[in-house]
């Protein structure tokens, strides 16, 4: 087992983080927005008068993906990788970069879906009360708060741990 840990080095298993995190929310965006596109479509072929409020629906499930890419980024610049000199991680640090990518890796994974999920239910409010829909975007955005709190975490773990 050693020697596998060895093989994949710290760099390896910090990529592997970053890599299944950016991957992981992008999956989860675009399963989210896909049901959301799938409900809106419906009723935007009987009333495409609403298309734009069902367009700001399907969107909210997407910024997962885009917090996924965040904390791509600032795993990947922490280890020097973007800047195409990376430093030297340990095993340890590297299964702690990958550690530290765990809550946005599935908290944006796990709740794009679930964001989506809300969203597409939330295109019933914009068919029979339309003037309401932005009680379906803060229905959503409870969501949301969670997928960002994932992130919060991944950046205060991720930063700390070469210092």
């Amino acid at each position: 087992m050693s020697a596998f840990f060895e093989t994949i080095g710290g760099l390896g298993f910090t990529i592997l983080g970053a890599a299944l995190t950016a991957g992981l929310c992008c999956i989860g965006s675009a399963k989210g927005t896909g049901m959301v596109g799938e409900a809106a479509s419906g009723l935007v072929s009987e009333d495409p008068d609403k298309s734009t409020k069902c367009l700001i629906l399907q969107v909210l499930p997407g910024t997962q993906g885009l917090y996924g890419f965040v904390a791509l980024f600032i795993v990947l610049g922490q280890v020097g990788v973007l800047s195409g000199s990376p430093v030297a991680v340990t095993v340890s640090q590297g299964l702690a970069f990958f550690a530290a990518c765990l809550p946005i890796m599935l908290g944006g994974w796990l709740s794009a879906v679930f964001q989506g999920r809300v969203a597409a239910a939330s295109i019933g409010i914009v068919a029979k009360h339309p003037e309401a829909s932005t009680k379906g975007i803060i229905f959503c955005g409870i969501v949301e708060f969670y997928a960002i709190l994932s992130l919060v975490a991944t950046i205060m773990i991720s930063t700390n741990i070469l210092k």
